[in-house]
């Protein structure tokens, strides 16, 4: 197990990732974090009561590299309540670097092989401010078809056509409790 902090525009919060729930993806998130994958991106798919989304890098060249870089599926052990994080996915071992915290109970999700890896246990509150105003508009889903901009321009469009939205300004692994 280990503490992953995250500093947002909006305040921060603390997610517990545990390996026994998920190990590949677990590993994955670890190995993001400690590169500083997610610093200075965007929480581009923010829908009310059900999820908020993030993982593309701001900088067009590293979601370039990191695009493809699929990784094998976690059986799923954990489920998607409310605080819930796991990665999101276009079908069976099709996870890349996109992850989502569950707004709300979504354990439809669990079915559909949506392993998570962890727990929002501190700053939920700020999750729920997130801003959630262009909803599946400033990117939609990994299934929607609709990212290309995002991996191709960055920051520099969602921050041009969603000025609205949330940054993620730093991950770090925290220590454990």
């Amino acid at each position: 197990m280990f503490r992953v902090a995250i500093e947002t525009t909006r305040g921060p919060f603390v997610i517990e990732v545990h390996r026994d729930w998920a190990p590949r993806g677990a590993e994955r998130f670890h190995e993001l974090v400690e590169m500083g994958f997610f610093d200075n991106s965007r929480f581009f798919r923010v829908v009310p009561n059900y999820i908020a989304q993030f993982g593309i890098p701001g900088d067009p060249k590293l979601a370039a590299k990191w695009r493809e870089k699929t990784f094998s599926d976690d059986p799923v052990i954990g489920s998607n309540t409310r605080g819930a994080i796991g990665f999101a996915m276009t079908g069976p071992d099709k996870r890349t670097t996109q992850l989502y915290i569950n707004l709300a109970d979504n354990t439809r999700l669990d079915a559909q092989g949506f392993a998570v890896i962890g727990k929002v246990v501190e700053g939920m509150d700020v999750v729920d401010r997130l801003y959630s105003g262009y909803g599946e508009t400033s990117g939609g889903g990994m299934r929607a078809g609709k990212q290309d901009k995002l991996f191709e321009e960055g920051n520099g469009y969602l921050d041009r056509e969603f000025p609205k939205l949330d940054k993620l300004v730093r991950a770090s692994v925290a220590a454990a409790p």
